[in-house]
C-alpha cells in the first residue's frame, strides 16, 4: 500500500504519486456511429478522470482514435456497397466530431490508417519476429469456397461449445465471453455466403499466451487483486485459470496492415494486435505535433498507464496487450483497467444495428444545448460494476429534479439576490471556518472517489455541496433579513458565492460546460484556479463585480421525452420479420431479441401449422418514395405474383436482389404501407453485427415450394 502526500495536501490511501499519466480510451471501430452506451462505458469516465488530473496540475496525456482495420469495417463496406476506405473516412469524422461536441477532451484523436501507425505496428511485429517470440504454425483454417477467401474469425458463426449460444463468433462468444477459435464452433457457417466453410492449410504467427501465464498470475492476479474492480478482476481470473492458448496475430486478407515479411503475401496483422498499438502511435503523433518525448509516456516507470474500456474489451486490455508490452521489454504495463459493464436502453440491450439506441450525433442534433445534462445522467447511472439502464423518463427526472431543482436553483437564487441587494457585487463578510471545513471535506471525498474510479459516488458528493447551499439559504432566509440586518444577508450570500466558486472548479470534470457558465457568471478566469483552490476562503473577494446571471438548465417537458420515446420505437419497427433463433409469439410484430431477453411463450403445433411459408423469387425491387427503409418488391410465389413491402432498404440495394430466392409468409393478412398494399412478409436473419441475411434454400428451389 502507498500513502503519499498529493498536490492539494490530501492524504489518500492506495495512491502512488506518479510523475505523469497516460490515459487511453478504447479505439472505436470506424464502421458506424457510436451510441450513448459507448459514451457511458469508456469515454465519459475517462474524460472525467483526465479533467480531474488536469485540475490537479498533473502531467497527463489523453489519447484515442479510430480503429480502422477490423472485420467490422469490411462487413460495413459490403453492407453499404462501398469501400473500406470510404467507410472509415466517413465515420472517423462523425465520431470524432461527436466526441468533441460532448466535451470529451482528447489530446489527440488519431487513426490506425495513418502511415505512422502502420510503421509502429510493423516495428512491434518485427521486434517479436526477430527475437523468435512468435510461434509459426500452419493450421487448417476455414475457407469460403463461394467467395474464394479465408474467413476471418468474425466471418464465421456457429454454436458456442461452452454455453450453447447459437450465434457465437469465431473469436469470442458474446453471450458467455469465452475466447474461441473458429474450429471450436459447432456447425460453423460463413457469414458471407451462409455456406459451411471448408478447411484449408495456411501459415500464421502466434502469440504464445500460454508461456506468459506465470507472469500474468503474478502481475495481475496477485499484484492487482485489491485495487482492480471486481468485475474486471473476476473476468481476468476466469480467463487465466481456464488456461491460455497461443493466439494468431495475423490473418489472411487485404484490408489491414501488411505483415512485413517476404513470405507473407496476402496476410495482414490481426486487428487486436494492431489496434492497441494505436495508443502508442497516437502518442508518437502527439509528441511530433507538440515537440514532446513520446517515450516518457510509455517507457518510464513513473508513468501511470490506465485503459478505459467497456466490458467486451477487458481481455484484450488486461491480458493480450499487457503480454505484448511485457514481451517487448521496453514498455510499462497498465496500472489499472477500470472497465465498465453495459448500459441498456429502455429494458433491452442497446444496439445500433437493431435500431435500438441513442446515437451520440443524433442526441446532439436533438439537444444541442444539453450536453452536460447527458453527461450528468450517464455518470449518475454509470454501469461501473454491473449493467445499468438508461430510460428517457429517468433522464427527464434527473435533469428536472437534480440539475434544475438543486444546482440550477441554488445558483440562480444566489445570483438574483446578490443583484437585488448588493447591485451584483460580492458583499463583505467574515471568514466562515465551518463552511471551509465542509467544502474542503467534500473536495477530498470527490478526490478519493475519482482516484478509485468511483465516478457515480464522486458525482453525488459534488451535488451534495449544492444541496448544502440550498439548505443554508432555506434556513437563513436572507431575503427576510436584509431590512433589519443587511450584514447577515451579506454573510449568507458571501458564503453562497464562495460555494458556487468552489463548485465551478469541482463540477468541471463532470459538467465542463456548466463550469464554464459558472465562471462567466462569477466574472472569473477559470485558468487561475486549480483543484486545490476549492474550499479556499475568498475565492471571490468582497467588492468583486459579478457577471451576468443566466439559467444553468432548462426543464425538460413531457412532450420532448415522448418525442424521443416515439422516435426510438419507430426506429425499431420494420415490416420485415427478423428471426434470431427464438420462437415468434406473433408474426404481426417484428421479433427484436436481445441477449438478455427471455424466450417467448410456447406455441402449439397447431398454431405454428397456420403459417403458410413459401419459397419465392424477387422479380423487381424499387425504393418506396419518402421512406428510407422500405423497398417495394414483386415476388413470384409460383401460384401468384405478389407485392410485398419490406423494411430492408438500408441493407440491400434494389438492383442487387433481383433474382434472389426468399422465404415468404404467404398467408399474412394484407396491409397498406405508404399507400401500397403489401401481401406477405420476407423472412430474414440478423446477426450480432446487425447484418441481415435472407433465409433461403441451400439449392435452387421451385417457386411456391412449401417450407415445412
Amino acid at each position: 500500500m502507498f500513502i503519499n502526500l498529493i498536490s492539494d495536501g490530501i492524504y489518500l490511501p492506495n495512491m502512488k504519486h506518479w510523475k505523469r499519466y497516460t490515459i487511453t480510451a478504447a479505439l472505436p471501430y470506424a464502421n458506424g456511429p457510436k451510441h450513448i452506451g459507448h459514451l457511458a462505458g469508456a469515454y465519459l469516465p475517462a474524460d472525467i478522470y483526465v479533467r480531474y488530473l488536469r485540475l490537479k496540475k498533473r502531467d497527463v496525456l489523453f489519447v484515442c482514435g479510430s480503429d480502422e482495420h477490423g472485420t467490422a469495417i469490411t462487413m460495413q463496406a459490403m453492407q453499404e456497397n462501398t469501400t473500406p476506405q470510404a467507410i472509415i473516412d466517413k465515420y472517423h469524422v462523425l465520431v470524432r466530431d461527436s466526441f468533441e461536441k460532448l466535451g470529451i477532451s482528447f489530446d489527440i484523436y488519431h487513426r490506425t490508417s495513418s502511415p505512422l501507425h502502420h510503421e509502429t505496428a510493423q516495428e512491434f511485429f518485427l521486434d517479436f519476429y526477430n527475437k523468435g517470440l512468435f510461434k509459426e504454425i500452419t493450421t487448417d483454417q476455414y475457407f469460403d469456397e463461394e467467395k474464394k477467401i479465408f474467413l476471418a474469425d468474425r466471418y464465421i458463426t456457429g454454436t458456442c461449445p461452452n454455453c450453447g449460444y447459437e450465434r457465437a463468433y469465431g473469436d469470442q462468444c458474446e453471450h458467455c465471453g469465452k475466447s474461441l477459435s473458429p474450429s471450436d464452433l459447432i456447425n460453423p457457417r460463413s457469414t458471407l455466403s451462409g455456406l459451411a466453410p471448408v478447411l484449408r492449410p495456411t501459415k500464421h504467427w502466434y502469440l504464445p499466451l500460454n508461456e506468459y501465464e506465470p507472469w500474468l498470475r503474478t502481475w495481475l492476479l496477485r499484484d492487482h487483486a485489491k485495487d482492480w474492480k471486481t468485475n474486471v478482476y473476476g473476468q481476468c481470473k476466469s480467463w487465466i485459470e481456464g488456461g491460455l492458448q497461443p493466439r494468431a496475430m495475423t490473418r489472411d486478407g487485404e484490408w489491414g496492415i501488411k505483415v512485413p515479411l517476404p513470405d507473407a503475401e496476402g496476410k495482414v496483422l490481426y486487428v487486436w494486435f494492431d489496434a492497441p498499438i494505436g495508443y502508442i502511435s497516437a502518442t508518437k503523433q502527439w509528441a511530433l505535433d507538440n515537440n514532446k518525448l513520446w517515450e516518457l509516456y510509455w517507457k518510464d516507470s513513473d508513468t501511470r498507464l490506465v485503459h478505459f474500456v467497456g466490458k467486451d474489451n477487458i481481455v484484450f486490455h488486461c491480458i493480450i496487450f499487457p503480454v505484448m508490452l511485457h514481451m517487448h521489454g521496453d514498455y510499462i504495463v497498465p496500472d489499472n483497467v477500470p472497465a465498465n459493464e453495459f448500459l441498456n436502453l429502455e429494458g433491452n440491450k442497446m444496439s445500433t444495428s437493431r435500431k435500438w439506441s441513442v446515437e451520440m450525433h443524433e442526441y446532439l442534433e436533438d439537444f444541442p444545448d444539453k450536453v452536460d445534462e447527458l453527461r450528468y445522467v450517464l455518470c449518475s447511472i454509470a454501469p461501473e460494476t454491473k449493467d445499468s439502464e438508461f430510460t428517457w423518463k429517468d433522464y427527464q427526472t434527473r435533469v428536472n429534479s437534480e440539475l434544475v431543482a438543486i444546482l440550477g436553483n441554488f445558483v440562480n437564487r444566489v445570483m438574483v439576490l446578490t443583484e437585488k441587494y448588493f447591485e451584483g457585487k460580492v458583499p463583505k463578510a467574515p471568514e466562515n471556518a465551518e463552511l471551509k471545513v465542509f467544502v474542503t471535506g467534500q473536495r477530498d471525498k470527490i478526490s478519493e472517489s475519482l482516484e478509485n474510479f468511483k465516478f457515480r459516488e464522486a458525482l453525488t458528493e459534488m451535488m451534495n455541496i449544492a444541496r448544502h447551499g440550498n439548505k443554508m439559504l432555506t434556513e437563513k432566509e436572507p431575503w427576510k433579513t436584509f431590512k433589519e440586518n443587511p450584514e447577515a444577508t451579506g454573510a449568507v450570500l458571501y458564503d453562497s458565492l464562495q460555494i458556487i466558486a468552489s463548485m465551478a472548479i469541482l463540477c468541471e470534470p463532470f459538467l465542463p460546460f456548466t463550469s464554464r457558465k459558472l465562471f462567466g457568471m462569477l466574472n472569473l478566469d477559470a485558468k487561475n484556479f486549480s483543484w486545490a483552490d476549492a474550499g479556499r476562503q475568498e475565492l471571490i473577494p468582497s467588492g468583486h463585480m459579478l457577471g451576468k446571471a443566466e439559467l444553468l438548465y432548462q426543464k425538460i417537458e413531457d412532450e420532448t421525452i415522448q418525442k424521443q420515446v416515439d422516435k426510438l420505437h419507430h426506429g425499431k419497427t420494420t415490416d420485415t420479420l427478423v428471426i434470431e433463433n427464438k420462437p415468434a409469439a406473433s408474426l404481426e410484430t417484428p421479433v427484436q431479441v436481445s441477449e438478455t431477453e427471455p424466450e417467448k411463450p410456447e406455441i402449439t403445433f397447431d398454431e405454428f401449422a397456420k403459417l403458410d411459408l413459401r419459397v419465392g423469387t424477387i422479380l423487381t425491387a424499387e425504393k418506396v418514395q419518402k421512406a428510407d427503409k422500405l423497398l417495394k418488391l414483386t415476388v413470384d410465389l409460383g401460384f401468384e405474383i405478389r407485392t410485398v413491402v419490406s423494411g430492408i432498404a438500408e441493407f440491400f440495394k434494389p438492383e442487387n436482389i433481383i433474382g434472389q430466392q426468399v422465404s415468404v409468409v404467404a398467408n399474412l393478412a394484407p396491409r397498406k404501407i405508404r399507400g401500397i398494399e403489401s401481401k406477405g412478409m420476407i423472412l430474414l436473419a440478423e446477426d450480432e453485427m446487425g447484418v441481415l441475411h435472407f433465409i433461403l434454400p441451400k439449392e435452387l428451389t421451385k417457386n411456391g415450394s412449401i417450407i415445412r
